[in-house]
């Protein structure tokens, strides 16, 4: 393959990931949005392996390790669980971040690279390969803990070191020292010490960065690491010539960039205090002195109770929660809906922006479900009508549907958009227990007057309320 053929292939791959991510931006394009994106791929791989940077020695071992690459990825879609998608995003983040690693290392310990180059040229193509390997050491780090917070492997408290924000200050000094000291060295083995010292820094920051992290903020670092990822990928491009993977890089650190906003903004945070850590544990936040704590007692109910005051209602708003996702449960959440909507029922679907472990958690389950799109909406479409509506139906949410986000200005989560359920006639929650969410703040929506609990496994639970109003 010619360059200008392989320089026209990745054009044309350029325009269908731009494409792909126009497509994904609304779930009855994705679909559309996913092909433009596996096709731009494909069409980026074979333009790469067949192009003129490749020799033919080369070839066979490019072959084999797409193969080796491909069966693994293969064999991880297949077992993988809708349940798991949160975590194999993150581990997908953390290759891409060693693979950015990788090629810094190959391309600072390759004499041939900077052969040809004036001074000012090989300052530049150093500090590329610096902050590439930097890069992809936070993002390669970051992900690894961010996979075992959300497998479950690594506890969701986040660990708060004393002086976290000094040994961050003094971890960057030392990486600009060395940067320094990296740019100015003569020959690789003078260059080696500072390359080796950085990463060692990179990956402790990555480490320590996700750690501080609490549960309840994991939708946003999931997001976060997705851009890094991103400039993890321009770096590499920068390093390689590579004009597709700067625009591709680019494209999705910015995609990141922004999709962590949304989510800081769905959340009442800021990025900063995201990083700094602090919020979320897994045992409860204590509130402020003098905060209200909840009050009263609960009104449990059945599953034969639940399906009548379904099948009694005009219009009913589902809310779905990582605890649906938990049990599987979306396959009778969507013969539910069916059933009621035969029955003349209006049911439509709330979905807070950071619902589950990841962006679009929810939306990809009821999808999933066949769930019709046109009655799934975004929370800013559906809070207003939750005092119009006879039954809202909450199931394994917790946070998003926390009054206290309102009505208590010393709770931690004071200001985070929810979803006001408690507005309609009757609520309805399906937990397993009254244990606190991802958070760990009390919840008062379980003690309101119109509020009822559904305790059980949400899979079983619904399974007997679809059964009831079938009878």
């Amino acid at each position: 393959m010619t360059q200008s053929l392989a320089t026209v292939s990745y054009l044309g791959a350029t325009i269908l990931f731009i494409l792909c991510l126009g497509g994904l931006s609304n779930p009855e394009t994705s679909r559309r949005g996913n092909l433009y994106g596996i096709v731009g791929m494909t069409i980026a791989v074979l333009a790469t392996v067949f192009g003129p940077q490749v020799t033919a020695g080369g070839l066979p071992y490019i072959i084999g390790a797409m193969v080796v690459g491909a069966a693994i990825g293969l064999y991880a879609a297949r077992i993988v669980k809708m349940t798991q998608m949160p975590e194999l995003v993150a581990l997908m983040h953390s290759l891409v971040g060693l693979a950015a690693m990788l090629v810094g290392y190959a391309n600072f310990i390759d004499p041939a690279v900077s052969v040809g180059l004036t001074p000012a040229e090989k300052a530049i193509h150093e500090i590329e390969m610096y902050l590439g390997v930097l890069i992809g050491a936070v993002t390669f780090s970051g992900s690894v803990v961010a996979f075992g917070k959300l497998s479950g492997r690594i506890t969701g408290k986040p660990v708060l070191l004393p002086g976290r924000h000094w040994l961050n200050l003094a971890g960057l000094l030392v990486v600009i020292w060395f940067g320094y000291r990296f740019v100015n060295a003569h020959g690789v083995s003078e260059a080696m010490l500072p390359m080796i010292v950085m990463s060692i820094v990179a990956l402790a920051f990555g480490v320590h960065m996700v750690m501080a992290i609490g549960g309840a903020d994991m939708p946003v670092v999931v997001s976060m690491l997705n851009s890094y990822s991103g400039w993890a990928a321009a770096a590499t491009g920068f390093m390689l010539s590579n004009d597709l993977l700067i625009v591709v890089g680019a494209l999705v650190g910015s995609s990141g960039a922004i999709l962590s906003y949304i989510m800081c903004a769905a959340m009442n945070r800021n990025f900063i205090s995201v990083i700094a850590g602090g919020f979320g544990t897994e045992g409860g936040t204590p509130a402020a002195a003098g905060g209200a704590q909840p009050a009263g007692e609960v009104n449990p109910i059945a599953a034969a109770e639940t399906a009548e005051l379904l099948r009694e209602s005009k219009s009913v708003i589902i809310v779905p929660g990582y605890g649906m996702a938990v049990a599987q449960a979306q396959h009778t959440v969507c013969e539910i809906t069916k059933t009621l909507r035969e029955r003349g029922v209006s049911v439509r679907f709330g979905i807070h922006p950071v619902a589950g472990r990841m962006p679009g958690h929810m939306n990809v389950l009821l999808a999933e479900a066949k769930v019709p799109y046109d009655i799934v909406f975004e929370m800013d479409e559906l809070n207003e009508d939750f005092p119009a509506t006879d039954v809202a139906m909450v199931i394994g949410a917790n946070d998003i549907v926390n009054p206290a986000a309102q009505e208590d200005p010393t709770s931690p989560i004071a200001g985070m958009p929810v979803l006001e359920v408690w507005k309609a006639k009757t609520s309805i929650v399906m937990k397993r227990s009254m244990a606190s969410g991802y958070a760990g703040v009390d919840n008062p929506l379980f003690y309101k007057d119109n509020n009822r609990m559904l305790f059980g496994d949400a899979k079983k639970m619904l399974d007997e309320v679809l059964a009831a109003l079938k009878a």
